[in-house]
C-alpha cells in the first residue's frame, strides 16, 4: 500500500492507496509522527510520496523514510507527462499533481483543472499529455481577508450562503461582491478556455469544491481527490522505473 501526503498552505491531506484504489483519506492541520505511527499500524505501507508547499516536521519525514520507499516531489522527480512549463522549479507541486491526476482519469483528453483552495489555480493539460501552465488568482478566503486588511473600515466577513445580487448592508455587500465575482471569474475563464480548445473537460477540486459545484453555469466534474490521485500516479511511475 502507498502513503500519499499533500501538505498545502492551510491543511495536510493524507491518503492510502491500494494499487489505484483510494481506501483512506484524512485532512489535518499538521503532520505528526504519532498520526503516522497509527497509519503504519493499520495499513501495510511500503511506499510513500509527499508534496509540500510549506515545511513539514523533520521527524515525520524521517519516520516515513525509515519505513518506506520514499519520494519527496520536486522539479527533478520523473513524471508521466511532458512538463513544458518554463520555470518548473517554481511550479506549485499541487498544480503539477492535479494535471497528472486529471490526465490519468481522462487519458488523451484536454483537461482544465481548477483547484479552488487558498488560491484558485487554472491548469491545462492537452490530449498529448503536455502541460504548459495556467493561471493563479486569489481564493475566496483571501478575497475576504484582502478587503479587511487593505481598507480602514471594512469588516472581516466569513463565508456563508447569500442569494442576492444587491447587498443591503456592508456585510451583505462584501458577501455578494466576493462570491458573485468569484463565480463570474471562474465561469468566464472556463468559457475562454473553451474558445481556446475544443472538447474541453473541466475538473474542479480543492477546499471550496462543494461550495462551488452547484453554482457554476458550466458543466464540470468535481473530484476533490484529484491531487492525491496525481501523486499516486507519480509514485507508481517512479516505482516502475
Amino acid at each position: 500500500m502507498k502513503l500519499i501526503i499533500d501538505s498545502g498552505n492551510t491543511f495536510v491531506k493524507t491518503a492510502i492507496f491500494d494499487n489505484k484504489k483510494l481506501i483512506y483519506s484524512q485532512t489535518t492541520e499538521q503532520l505528526s509522527t504519532d498520526f503516522l505511527k497509527n497509519l503504519f499500524h493499520l495499513y501495510k505501507i511500503n511506499a510513500a510520496i509527499i508534496s509540500s508547499v510549506k515545511k513539514v516536521p523533520l521527524a515525520a519525514i524521517n519516520f516515513i523514510k525509515k519505513h518506506t520507499h520514499f519520494i519527496e516531489l520536486s522539479a527533478s522527480t520523473p513524471i508521466p507527462i511532458n512538463n513544458v512549463y518554463k520555470t518548473p522549479e517554481t511550479l506549485g507541486k499541487d498544480r503539477l499533481a492535479g494535471v497528472i491526476g486529471a490526465y490519468y482519469l481522462f487519458p488523451q483528453k484536454t483537461v482544465l483543472v481548477i483547484d479552488a483552495g487558498t488560491c484558485i489555480t487554472y491548469d491545462l493539460i492537452n490530449k498529448k499529455g503536455e502541460y504548459y501552465g495556467g493561471s493563479i488568482s486569489p481564493g475566496l478566503k483571501m478575497r475576504f481577508n484582502a478587503l479587511h486588511t487593505f481598507t480602514q473600515k471594512l469588516p472581516l466577513v466569513s463565508l456563508k450562503n447569500i442569494n442576492t445580487l444587491i447587498g443591503t448592508n456592508t456585510n451583505e455587500s462584501i458577501l455578494t461582491g466576493v462570491i458573485n465575482g468569484y463565480i463570474a471569474e471562474i465561469d468566464r475563464i472556463i468559457e475562454q478556455y473553451k474558445n481556446y480548445t475544443a472538447e474541453l473537460i473541466v475538473v474542479l477540486c480543492g477546499g471550496d469544491t462543494h461550495f462551488l459545484v452547484n453554482r457554476l453555469k458550466n458543466s464540470i466534474f468535481a473530484n476533490p481527490e484529484i491531487v492525491l490521485i496525481g501523486l499516486n500516479e507519480i509514485l507508481d511511475y517512479n516505482e516502475a522505473l
